[in-house]
């Protein structure tokens, strides 16, 4: 085959530090959001969804064949948090947690997460990220050490 073509679609989790609200701003939420979504597609990795709350961010890309999911984080992070520092005085020493968690998404499926995704303000009135997280955990079968799990 001549050309090399791919469709892997990712669900990319992470929290801030400590997981505290530092972004508890509806309005440098939104921005934020879409500063991610726009890094994610420099990277050739186009957003479906970007979604997420006070203390953490919920990421639905299709993978570029040339970056690893590690790469695709740790870039995003990067870029994100130096951004994020210029926003003001209260975020100058912002800082996303070390880890994240990454989950594959078939195409069946996608609507169902980009949905999920979209709807996290109301999905976080009824439990705390780290409910979500381990649900999402345990649902795609990954076990975890509570101790590493939380920085």
């Amino acid at each position: 085959m001549p050309q090399s073509l791919s469709a892997v679609y990712l669900h990319l989790v992470f929290s801030t530090k400590d997981r505290r609200a530092r972004v508890a701003d509806p309005g440098i939420r939104a921005r934020l959001h879409e500063y991610i979504g726009a890094v994610s597609r420099e990277l050739d990795c186009p957003p479906i969804q970007v979604g997420g709350v006070a203390d953490h961010i919920h990421l639905l890309v299709r993978q570029g064949r040339e970056i690893s999911q590690s790469e695709l984080v740790k870039e995003i992070k990067r870029v994100s948090s130096r951004w994020l520092k210029t926003l003001g005085e209260a975020l100058e020493d912002f800082e996303w947690q070390r880890g994240y968690a990454v989950f594959s998404v078939s195409p069946s499926n996608l609507d169902r997460v980009r949905a999920y995704v979209a709807e996290q303000e109301k999905h976080h009135a009824k439990f705390d990220y780290q409910r979500e997280l381990r649900t999402l955990l345990q649902r795609h079968g990954l076990e975890s050490d509570e101790k590493y799990l939380w920085d």
